[in-house]
C-alpha cells in the first residue's frame, strides 16, 4: 500500500496490550501484512500499559521498522483507559479497536468501513447477529456470556446482543465526542462508550464476524461480574446526573 498521507489516514487499527509479549508479534505480522494490501492510507497504534513483559519493547521495535506503527505506553492500567488514550491520539476518519488475540481475522475489518458498510456512526463486531460464527467456543463460555449481555440490555443497551465482542470502529467525529466522556476504565468500557454514543443519538450497528476462540483470553466473565454490575450501576447513575452531557 502506498502511504502518501500518514498525518490523514483513512483507518486508524488501535491494540490495547497487556503482557501480550507471545502474541503481539504475529498480531502485528497479521495486521501489516493485511493493511500493505490496502489501497487506503492508515496507521496502528498499539497502547501498552501495566505489562510486566516486553509487550512495549516489541511495539517500539516494529514502530521503528515499519513508520505507520505507533507505540504508546499509558500509564494508568486498564483496558478501557488504554483505549480511550488510543482512540484520542489516533488521526484516522474511521478508528478500530482490535483485541491483540485477532480472535476475529484482520480482514473482516473492510466490512467495518466504507465502502462496503456507509452511514455508520460506530459499528461493533457481533458474534450474534444473523451470520456470524462462532469457532471451538466452549459451551460455559458462551453461556456465561449470554448471562452478561442479558444483564446489560436490562441495565443499559437494550437491542444490542454482543456489547463485549472486542472489535469495534467509531467515526473520528463520534470517537472525539465519545471518548473524552468516558469514565469506566476496566471492562465495561464497552458498554458505556456505546451508551455515550447512544445518549448522543449516533448510529450503532452490529456486524456478523466469524470468531475464534481463544484458550488465552483474558476476560473472565464470572470473576469480573460483581465489578461489572457495580460499573453497569455507575452508567445509570452517570447518566441521571447528567455527566454524559
Amino acid at each position: 500500500m502506498e502511504r502518501i498521507d500518514l498525518a490523514n489516514p483513512f483507518l486508524s487499527i488501535i491494540i490495547p496490550a497487556y503482557n501480550e509479549e507471545s502474541r503481539l508479534p504475529d498480531t502485528l505480522q497479521q495486521v501489516t501484512s493485511f493493511l500493505d494490501a490496502q489501497t487506503y492510507p492508515a496507521e496502528v497504534l498499539v497502547v501498552e500499559n501495566g505489562s510486566q513483559d516486553r509487550t512495549l519493547a516489541i511495539a517500539q521495535e516494529f514502530s521503528q521498522r515499519i513508520p505507520y506503527i505507533r507505540a504508546i505506553h499509558e500509564d494508568g492500567r486498564g483496558k478501557g483507559l488504554a483505549v480511550r488514550r488510543g482512540m484520542l491520539s489516533a488521526r484516522g476518519e474511521y478508528r478500530f479497536i482490535c483485541d491483540a488475540d485477532l480472535s476475529m481475522p484482520i480482514q473482516e475489518v473492510n466490512c467495518f468501513i466504507p465502502p462496503l458498510l456507509a452511514d455508520m456512526d460506530v459499528a461493533i463486531g457481533s458474534r450474534e447477529a444473523a451470520g456470524s460464527v462462532r469457532y471451538n467456543e466452549p459451551q460455559y463460555r458462551h453461556l456465561t456470556g449470554r448471562l452478561f449481555n442479558t444483564v446489560v440490555r436490562w441495565l443499559a443497551l437494550p437491542g444490542l446482543q454482543d456489547t463485549q465482542c472486542g472489535f469495534k470502529c467509531f467515526r473520528a467525529a463520534v470517537a472525539e465526542k465519545v471518548f473524552p466522556l468516558q469514565t469506566t476504565t476496566g471492562w465495561s468500557f464497552d458498554v458505556e462508550v456505546l451508551f455515550i454514543a447512544r445518549q448522543h443519538g449516533y448510529r450503532i450497528v452490529e456486524v456478523p464476524i466469524p470468531w475464534y476462540f481463544s484458550p488465552n483470553s483474558k476476560v473472565r466473565i464470572l470473576r469480573d461480574l460483581f465489578q461489572v454490575g457495580k460499573d453497569l450501576l455507575a452508567i445509570r447513575r452517570n447518566a441521571w446526573q447528567g455527566r454524559y452531557q
